[in-house]
């Protein structure tokens, strides 16, 4: 009885995937390969990898700034 018991799938697919399956596939095998390379870049150059974080990081806090700061209501009524 439990020969003849097939539970799971432990084989491998008889057809190549298709279509947006295949798609998916060479799209996370190139983010792997990209991924691989930034880390090794970074390792190689610290120095450089920190200088680009921090100017991005200030570049996006800059412009995330002056975008609430111009989409801010302009109410100026004062009390007098």
């Amino acid at each position: 009885m439990a020969e003849d018991l097939k539970a799971g799938f432990t084989g491998s697919p008889p057809d190549k995937p298709e279509g947006m399956l295949h798609a998916a596939r060479v799209a996370g095998e190139a983010v792997k390969r990209e991924t691989n390379a930034l880390v090794s870049g970074a390792g190689e150059h610290p120095r450089t990898a920190t200088s680009l974080v921090l100017g991005i990081g200030t570049m996006a806090f800059a412009l995330g700034y002056l975008v609430g700061r111009s989409s801010a209501e302009r109410n100026y009524n004062y009390w007098r």
